[in-house]
């Protein structure tokens, strides 16, 4: 398994598909010209809309996309795995899927993950989301591999579900990923803690890259790209909220090597509360 250089691309994305696609290569070429040969790009790279009608207009099937259009085309130009860290795309039933979609060197789709967990909740400054009346939740947690590493697919709110990354890590995946549009006051509170506990839990890298700033649609988002290493320690951040690429090295030999040092995913057992006698069933776990 060999050392390998990637990138973390934050963004602002606005309305326009079109103009946010010309951001996208703009930064992916930056990116590749630091030497990644990983780019992953934050959760709803496409647009980010806040009006169901709007949403509607702007959004189409996978292959009319421009992010997928442009993504693909950059993959095979530069010879990159690409990740698209969510895009959101018009499923056949009419609903829409916040996809991750991962290009390989030659431009072919290597994986796409639909997101899982649906960020329905009421914060206390005021704002609301309800991302289940849009978007037709995912049911399947994905691991591929790129650069001698297995790759761990989540996005955003996933990032609260610690069943999702343990299993992926018991499947083998020893980089993690979370694309997100964490909002200001959440990523505020949680967004590094979180990362380098999803990080240290699972001797895995994470790399995540972020939405940041003031939206078009109204939206604030945190930023603060990150890449963790298996050990918890931040090795890469934008730290601030304005456009930007992170690059940092992947050495997979160093998640094998947490992994020997605190051998908890080999140590896991089984277990019953309060003496029921039956084992706890926990949504998303691998077993």
């Amino acid at each position: 398994m060999g050392v390998f250089k990637a990138a973390a691309i934050q963004m602002r994305s606005g309305e326009s598909p079109e103009r946010n696609a010309v951001d996208l290569e703009r930064l992916v070429r930056e990116a590749a010209g630091q030497g990644a040969t990983y780019i992953q790009t934050p959760e709803m790279t496409g647009a980010l809309i806040r009006d169901r009608q709007a949403r509607a207009a702007s959004f189409t099937s996978e292959d009319k996309d421009v992010v997928v259009a442009t993504a693909r085309r950059l993959a095979k130009e530069f010879g990159v795995f690409l990740h698209i860290g969510s895009t959101a795309i018009a499923r056949a039933d009419g609903k829409l899927a916040n996809r991750a979609l991962l290009f390989g060197p030659d431009g072919a789709t290597l994986a796409t993950y639909d997101k899982i967990h649906m960020f329905d909740v009421d914060l206390d400054n005021g704002e609301s989301w309800r991302e289940s009346s849009a978007y037709e939740p995912g049911t399947e947690a994905v691991v591929a591999e790129i650069e001698g590493a297995k790759l761990g697919f989540a996005i955003c709110y996933d990032l609260r579900f610690p069943q999702l990354f343990r299993a992926e890590a018991l499947a083998g995946a020893d980089l993690l990923s979370v694309p997100a549009a964490f909002t200001r006051q959440t990523g505020e509170a949680h967004w590094h803690v979180l990362l380098r506990a999803r990080a240290i839990e699972n001797g895995a890298y994470v790399v995540a890259a972020a939405q940041g700033g003031l939206h078009e649609d109204g939206r604030e988002t945190y930023g603060h790209s990150l890449v963790v290493d298996p050990w918890g320690r931040i090795i890469a951040e934008a730290a601030h909220d304005e456009p930007a690429v992170i690059v940092a090295e992947i050495d997979p030999a160093q998640s094998l090597a947490a992994r020997k040092k605190i051998p908890n995913l080999k140590n896991a057992r089984d277990f019953a509360v309060n003496g029921s006698g039956e084992a706890p069933r926990l949504r998303g776990a691998a077993s």
